[in-house]
Order: C-alpha cells, then sequence, then structure tokens
C-alpha cells in the first residue's frame, strides 16, 4: 500500500464553502493576517480577562506573568504541532484524525466529542452575551424585566436578546471563514483599544511601579492552580487550532499566529487585567471596564465574545460532518449543520438548561486532550500515513484507503482520559495535559513495540475503501 498510486476521493457537498470534507486547495488559502485576526480574537475575549482578573486578585504582578507565561507556552506547542499538520494537509482536525493514528471509526468519535463540545460551549457562552446585552440594553417597555420562570432569572429581554446574539452567530458562521475573519478584524481592535483606554484610565491615578510590586488585594493564589486556570482555560480551543490554521501555507505562518495571539491574546490581555484588577481591588472584570470605559467599553467587551464564539459554532459543524459522514458514509451540507447546531444551542441558552451541563463539558474537555497527542505522535513521529497523504495531496484530493479502526488508539485513548481525570481529583499538575503528553508517549511506545513484534517498519490495522 505505500509505494503503489492512491486514487483520490471527492467532495460530494457542493454547498461546502469551507471544505469540511475535503482538503483546502491551494486557491483558497487566506492571507496570513486574516486568520491571525481569527486567533487573536479567540484570545482576545471576556473569558481572557476574567482569568487575567482572577490572576491579578490573587497573586502579584510577577507571579501573574509566570503563570501566564507558562501555561501559555505548554498551550501554544501544541497548536503549533497540529496547526502546522492542517496547513500542510488542508484538513480539520477531524478530518486529519482518519490519517492521524484513529482511523475513520476513531474520527467519528472524536469529531463527535468535539461537536458536542463546542456546540455546548457555544450555549454557555451566548448566555453570557444575551445576559450583558440585556443588562447594557433593556427592552423594558416591550417585555418588562419580571422573570418567566420564577426563580430561574430568565427575563423577557434576556430570551430576546439570546435569541438574537444566538441566531446572528450562527448566520456569520454560515457565510464561513472570511466572514468569521472580517469580524474578527473589526472587532478585535475595537476590543483592544477598550481594554487599553479602560488601563489608561486606571492608572492614571496609579503608579505603575507600585502596582507591579503591590501585593494582591484577594485571597492568596498558588502557581500550580495559576498555570493549570491558564492552560485549561484554552486547551480545547488551541486543540481545535487546524480547523482554521489550515487556510495558512505553511508552518512557519502557523508559528507566528500562535506567537502573536500569545503574546497579544493571553500575556497581554491577562497582564492588563491583572493590573486593572489590583488597582480597583475585584476581579469582576464587567465593573472594571464599567468604571472606566463606561456603556460603551461593556459593549465592546461583550460584543468581543463573538469572536470567540462563531469558532466554537463553525469547530462544532466541522466535527459533526466528520462524524456523520464516517458513521453513514454521506456528506451533509455543512450550511444545514451550522444553522441546526446554531439553532440547538441558542435553544438550550434561552431556557438556561445549558448551564446545568458546564460539569459535563468540562469532562468532555478532558477528553479531547489524549486524542491530539495520539495524533502528534502518530502524524510527527511515527508518520505512518504520510506517504498516502503526500500522493493524494499532490492530486489535491483526499486517499482512497483508510483504517477502519486502530484499537490501540482507542485503548490508549481511554486510558488518557482516565489519566487526566485522576490527576484532576488528586489535584496533580494540569489535567488536560496530563493525559495529552502521557496517552501520546504510550502510543508512541505501543505502536513501536508492535512494529517490532511483527517484523515491520510501522504497525498498520484493516483499512476500508469507503474514505467519504
Amino acid at each position: 500500500m505505500a509505494t503503489e498510486k492512491v486514487e483520490l476521493a471527492e467532495n460530494t457537498d457542493t454547498e461546502d464553502i469551507d471544505y469540511s470534507l475535503s482538503r483546502v486547495p491551494a486557491e483558497a488559502k487566506q492571507p496570513f493576517w486574516r486568520i491571525l485576526f481569527i486567533r487573536i480574537g479567540a484570545i482576545c475575549c471576556v473569558s481572557q480577562l476574567m482569568l487575567g482578573a482572577a490572576l491579578g486578585f490573587g497573586m502579584t504582578f510577577f507571579d501573574a506573568f509566570l503563570a501566564t507565561l507558562f501555561g501559555s507556552v505548554l498551550l501554544q506547542v501544541v497548536s503549533w504541532a497540529l496547526g502546522t499538520a492542517a496547513a500542510h494537509e488542508g484538513l480539520s482536525i477531524s478530518l486529519l484524525s482518519r490519517w492521524a493514528g484513529l482511523g475513520k471509526g476513531g474520527s467519528a468519535v472524536f469529531g463527535g466529542v468535539v461537536a458536542i463540545s463546542m456546540v455546548g460551549w457555544f450555549g454557555v457562552q451566548n448566555c453570557v452575551f444575551g445576559q450583558g446585552m440585556a443588562d447594557i440594553i433593556p427592552f423594558t417597555d416591550f417585555l418588562g424585566t419580571q422573570e418567566l420562570i420564577a426563580g430561574t432569572g430568565i427575563t423577557g429581554e434576556y430570551v430576546l436578546w439570546a435569541i438574537i446574539t444566538g441566531i446572528g452567530i450562527t448566520l456569520l458562521v454560515v457565510f464561513g471563514i472570511k466572514a468569521i475573519a472580517n469580524f474578527a478584524t473589526i472587532f478585535v481592535p475595537l476590543f483592544i483599544i477598550a481594554v487599553i483606554w479602560s488601563a489608561a484610565i486606571v492608572l492614571q491615578g496609579h503608579s505603575l511601579g507600585e502596582l507591579v510590586v503591590a501585593a494582591p488585594p484577594g485571597p492568596a493564589m498558588g502557581m500550580g492552580a495559576a498555570i493549570t486556570m491558564v492552560a485549561g482555560g484554552f486547551i480545547a480551543g488551541a486543540i481545535c487550532t487546524p480547523d482554521y490554521a489550515r487556510y495558512l501555507k505553511n508552518g512557519t505562518q502557523v508559528f507566528w499566529m500562535t506567537l502573536i495571539g500569545t503574546f497579544l491574546g493571553e500575556l497581554g490581555m491577562n497582564l492588563i487585567a491583572a493590573l486593572l484588577a489590583n488597582a480597583m481591588g475585584t476581579e469582576n472584570v464587567v465593573d472594571i471596564m464599567m468604571g472606566t470605559s463606561g456603556v460603551i467599553g461593556v459593549v465592546i467587551v461583550v460584543a468581543s465574545t463573538v469572536k470567540l464564539n462563531d469558532i466554537n459554532l463553525y469547530s462544532s459543524s466541522l466535527g459533526f460532518a466528520t462524524m456523520l459522514n464516517a458513521l453513514f458514509n454521506k456528506a451533509l451540507s455543512r450550511n444545514t449543520l451550522v444553522w441546526i447546531l446554531g439553532i440547538a444551542g441558542t435553544v438550550l441558552s434561552v431556557v438556561g438548561i445549558i448551564n446545568y451541563f458546564t460539569d459535563f463539558l468540562s469532562l468532555l474537555g478532558v477528553a479531547i486532550p489524549p486524542a491530539a497527542g495520539i495524533m502528534v505522535v502518530d502524524y510527527f513521529i511515527l508518520r505512518r500515513s504520510r506517504q498516502i497523504l503526500d500522493e493524494s495531496r499532490e492530486e489535491g484530493g483526499l486517499p482512497k484507503r483508510v483504517e477502519n479502526w486502530n484499537p490501540v488508539a482507542l485503548i490508549i485513548w481511554v486510558v488518557g482520559f482516565a489519566i487526566g481525570e485522576i490527576s484532576s481529583i488528586i489535584n496533580i499538575g494540569i489535567p488536560g495535559l496530563n493525559s495529552l503528553i502521557l496517552a501520546g508517549l504510550l502510543y508512541w511506545v505501543v505502536m513501536v513495540l508492535m512494529a517490532r513484534a511483527k517484523g515491520v517498519e510501522v504497525a498498520r490495522f484493516k483499512e476500508t475503501e469507503e474514505v467519504l
């Protein structure tokens, strides 16, 4: 199989403007700045400010700097590796997994986990967005502020805004990666300006030198807990980097995208928020922005949630496309998937049910990293499918053959997940990174030993020609 010419699979989805089940062709690659803005936008958001403020409330400025640096560097290595593979192959993370260790069946499981996780967080973020807009721009004259369901906090104003924001983001994602990039190009600068403006106002009455060395205003936070917060807060997002990095031309562009995103998005925003939290004595980012930039600043900050939530929905649609294709050998319209998932996430956020599933979503977040560790080892170290990928890439299509199942990968995936859960319970290290690293190492050892036992260069499993 390694030496014979492979037949290519064609993409049958005529509405697949974002290549959910095919390679991104050379002519569809995007300028570096477009994808960079998406990356920065996925990090420069309300959640990042809240994280930075929490660090500044419980740590000194220097300790917050170290925690952000260590936590983000670990994630950027993962982002760069997976993003480089995606840029090289032009494949989403879910589709790439078919030829990076998991096989067709494994890609269905992986795609499903990613899809459910991301659409779940889409619903959670839409709750935050809708509530923020309801607080800022109430429709009191039309709907009143009374609770629709006693004890839930759900008001008519919130319901209206949650519907508007959810459907609005869904519509944006329907138009594809270019629309997402264009939106980020507008709101990333506005968000950064609002944050810098807030910092400048606050720091007018404080000495920067004093804030840098000042004791934290809140209960002390340990370095281990802080690094875990930094790394754990974005690990699922880091693993989904390939979904937009595949539009870059090479690994060098991926490297600069992740590096600039780290320093401007994570390090920059975290440290500014840490200074603001220390100066104002609170970790409530909305209070910080309201106390400095006023309502305009809060609107911009809340609107910045869109830049993160559109990527959540985008990755979810790609994951579901891969899962459904693997299970039924059919290519469902990407636009149809986006509408289904967007409406489902919006409905769940409107009725408030989604908030009861955050623990389940966090559990899925621990399940994603070990699969990523397996993929990195399989693609970069074992290189089991690199030749057939290279041959098919020259023709602009996908290899005709793919492993149906890789039992070793699936078993180690479960083991890695268990490792992550155990380390979370006993509070050792960063659960997601623990599972990612240990699953990757264990997979490498087992596959090498299996190949030696069989007397072959690489161990392979039963294949199928039903690639799509």
